[in-house]
């Protein structure tokens, strides 16, 4: 049970090679251009949700965080796209990988913090201590300031894995009782069933969410060092 439970979440492998990095690659393809003067609704609709999201992510941010839009809406929709793709049957999502995600955080929040610490040195260290910190506080608060810095990307990686893993995990338990349930009770299997497409349409919102959410996150650590 804990094989089949966890089968996927394991990285697949083709002919012995691992087939991540092609599945990693597969979500951009997805994405419809156009090559015309007049485009059609998908092109249109889909250039409206990216300029709606920039504009909401990119208003805080002065002339040289705006430099990073192209790069954090490239980012919402692949984690977006990859997390719609990893709800359909027998695939893989990458983002219930921590390594993965690990991957996408630690370049993203180091690059906020090293513009941070090279274009306004004196904020970046002023937040390690609060003005108006008694003095004997003061090394401990730096310490634990320390930690909290350190600790942002492995928060925004174990929050999306986590929570894309834990709703795989529900709708493989609740898909497996709906099956076992089909031979025993009709009337429960229609019940729990009815759960099932609930909790998937749930999941179809929890997977924009953690998208939105992560590229949030990545954009409050830029705008707080520039």
């Amino acid at each position: 049970m804990n094989e089949n439970l966890f089968a996927s979440f394991i990285a697949p492998t083709i002919l012995g090679l691992p087939a991540a990095v092609l599945i990693i690659l597969f979500p951009p393809l997805l994405i419809p251009t156009s090559k015309y003067l007049i485009n059609n609704r998908l092109i249109t609709t889909q250039q409206w949700l990216i300029k709606l999201t920039s504009k909401q992510m990119m208003t805080m941010h002065n002339t040289k965080g705006r430099t990073w839009s192209l790069m954090l809406v490239s980012l919402i929709i692949f984690i977006a796209t990859t997390n719609l793709l990893g709800l359909l049957p027998h695939s893989f999502t990458p983002t219930t990988q921590l390594s993965m995600n690990l991957a996408m955080a630690i370049p993203l929040w180091a690059g906020a913090v090293i513009m941070g610490f090279r274009s306004k040195i004196k904020n970046a260290l002023a937040h390690f201590l609060p003005q108006g910190t008694p003095t004997p506080l003061i090394p401990m608060l730096v310490i634990i300031e320390t930690i909290s810095l350190l600790i942002q990307p492995m928060a925004l990686a174990v929050r999306l894995t986590a929570n894309i893993t834990t709703g795989h995990l529900l709708m493989h338990l609740i898909g497996s009782a709906t099956l076992a349930m089909s031979t025993i009770n009709l009337p429960s299997t229609l019940i729990i069933f009815t759960i099932l497409i609930l909790l998937t349409i749930l999941e179809i919102a929890v997977a924009l969410i953690q998208a939105y959410v992560f590229t949030l996150l990545v954009s409050l650590y830029l705008h707080d060092n520039t």
